[in-house]
């Protein structure tokens, strides 16, 4: 039995589609610059912040780096509430998303921060900058640019991780499909679709990451 391709099933859900896509992209954006955030804040807690920080830190980084997403997702969406703080469904995903970034991104900047040379944090001493000072002026920004490209691949899986929000009915790519699917029968050419948004934006954003580490790092650009 040979298989035949009907694309134009799916021509009436393009709106859908393009929904799914732009909700995609909100949630990276968000998720993705306050994930960073959070990453920023705990790496320099477990790097040079007071000591009785640092456990406390350590705990959340583990805790969600050995859980899978899903299950930090429905605990916030589903468990909260129990507690009386409810969230809509982009609040709870972009909260689910943070989370899970700031935790990764936390490692990774850490790491960054570690192949810091000591010259540097003594070079903001001798300037008379306390230790928080330093961390912003003199040893973020290098850190960063060491870890840059670990730190867009996480993005990207981050971005990836989105798709799971459909399971709490945020309106994304894969809930899309899902909804499409269901309504034409053509599951092959829907998650053919699906697929190639995924990869596109996957593309698009690496591309919007390698642009604006040229903008962050000049120097680095300038030496190539």
């Amino acid at each position: 039995m040979t298989y035949v391709f009907d694309f134009g099933a799916i021509a009436p859900y393009v709106p859908l589609f393009l929904k799914g896509i732009a909700i995609t992209v909100e949630l990276t954006v968000i998720g993705g610059v306050l994930g960073v955030g959070v990453g920023i804040a705990c790496a320099w807690a477990r790097s040079l912040g007071p000591r009785w920080l640092r456990p406390p830190v350590a705990l959340y980084v583990e805790l969600i780096r050995n859980t899978p997403f899903l299950i930090q997702l429905f605990f916030i969406f589903f468990g909260l509430p129990s507690l009386g703080i409810s969230l809509g469904e982009m609040q709870a995903a972009i909260l689910a998303m943070v989370i899970n970034l700031g935790a990764y991104g936390c490692e990774i900047i850490r790491a960054g921060i570690e192949a810091t040379p000591k010259g540097q944090f003594e070079a903001g001493a001798s300037l008379a900058m306390t230790r928080l000072q330093t961390f912003f002026h003199v040893v973020l920004m290098p850190a960063l640019q060491r870890i840059w490209p670990a730190l867009s691949s996480q993005i990207v899986i981050v971005m990836f991780g989105s798709a799971v929000c459909s399971q709490i009915a945020v309106e994304d790519i894969t809930f899309a499909a899902n909804f499409i699917q269901s309504r034409t029968f053509r599951a092959f050419e829907v998650y053919i679709i699906a697929t190639v948004l995924y990869l596109v934006l996957a593309l698009i954003l690496r591309q919007g990451m390698r642009s604006l580490a040229g903008l962050l790092f000049p120097r680095r650009r300038a030496t190539r």
